[in-house]
């Protein structure tokens, strides 16, 4: 189901303000990695000069950014007049419906924004999981998607660093004898996913003993877990925590089984959109627009990315 939506007025827009120079974002990033805050700041005189020099290197850059760069992803993005961007419902921190049926959340925000910067009309395209959302991509059915990242999906996408990371989580019965994440892999655990969903790849990569069982979307996991019996649900944690509230007998395992990085995305060998793209999740990180968003769409159990370290996206 497709519904086309013009940027509208009530999308706050982000401060134009550039990020910190790379080797600041890089210092920030590992602190919020670590948890920890540097003790010291930097000497004020080292400080000023680091900044003015990159503020140099920044202004230097920005009229490739803005005129250049900018036009050559437009022209990829909007190879046929408008911004194709995919949004997976199936993810409850990435989107939802809202109350009069159109999609929202921090994917809409960001397709929105991009879209009104590159000059572009915006056609949400809605799907119901992320494996359908990557076959469109490969497809070439749409221009942008919001995905998690994985090595796998890498085939077929550019990707941007980033932008939002969430937990994976594992849900079992009151009963079960297992207590910790490190239970789950062991002869006779089935373990049921959403199909194509980031933690099917990872976990097809990384369960030795226990057996995968796929659900055809994320959100029917709990419900086939339930109906079959299974011993094991997997999946965003939010998504689970919500459904331990709405069935009874339920438990979600402490902690996380794995971290799921979710960024931007285009169809492969788009790679002056990919450009683009990585510099624009960068300023929306930095300028608040993501944090802000998450909180206005009343979002929990999810963190804004740290700032990429210069990195090229994989």
């Amino acid at each position: 189901m497709t519904s086309a939506i013009h940027s509208p007025a009530d999308v706050p827009r982000a401060s134009t303000t550039h990020p910190p120079s790379p080797e600041h974002r890089g210092s920030v990033a590992a602190a919020l990695q670590t948890g920890f805050r540097p003790r010291k700041p930097l000497p004020a005189l080292a400080t000023r000069r680091a900044f003015c020099a990159a503020g140099a290197l920044l202004l230097a850059g920005c009229a490739g950014i803005t005129q250049d760069s900018r036009a050559g992803a437009a022209t990829e993005l909007g190879a046929t007049g408008k911004l194709r961007a995919a949004i997976n419902l199936g993810n409850p921190i990435l989107a939802s419906r809202g109350a009069g049926g159109d999609p929202q959340g921090v994917s809409v925000d960001l397709a929105r924004e991009a879209a009104r910067r590159l000059g572009l009309p915006i056609e949400l395209v809605v799907f119901n999981s992320a494996g359908s959302v990557v076959e469109a991509v490969k497809a070439k059915q749409v221009d942008l998607a919001f995905v998690a990242i994985d090595p796998v999906r890498a085939a077929d996408m550019e990707y941007t660093a980033p932008y939002v990371i969430i937990e994976g989580a594992y849900l079992v019965r009151n009963g079960s004898p297992l207590q910790r994440n490190e239970d789950v892999d062991r002869p006779g655990t089935r373990v049921v996913v959403g199909r194509g969903s980031a933690y099917d790849l990872f976990l097809t990569r990384e369960l030795k003993a226990a057996a995968l069982v796929r659900a055809p979307t994320s959100p029917a996991v709990t419900d086939m877990f339930l109906n079959q019996n299974l011993e094991v649900a997997a999946g965003v944690k939010q998504q689970l925590e919500a459904d331990a509230q709405r069935v009874s007998g339920v438990r979600l395992l402490p902690g996380r089984f794995m971290v799921i990085e979710q960024a931007m995305g285009v169809p492969k060998g788009r790679l002056a959109a990919q450009a683009w793209l990585s510099a624009y999740i960068e300023e929306m990180k930095a300028s608040g627009f993501v944090a802000a968003a998450l909180k206005r769409h009343a979002i929990q159990g999810a963190a804004v990315a740290p700032a990429s370290r210069g990195a090229s996206p994989k």
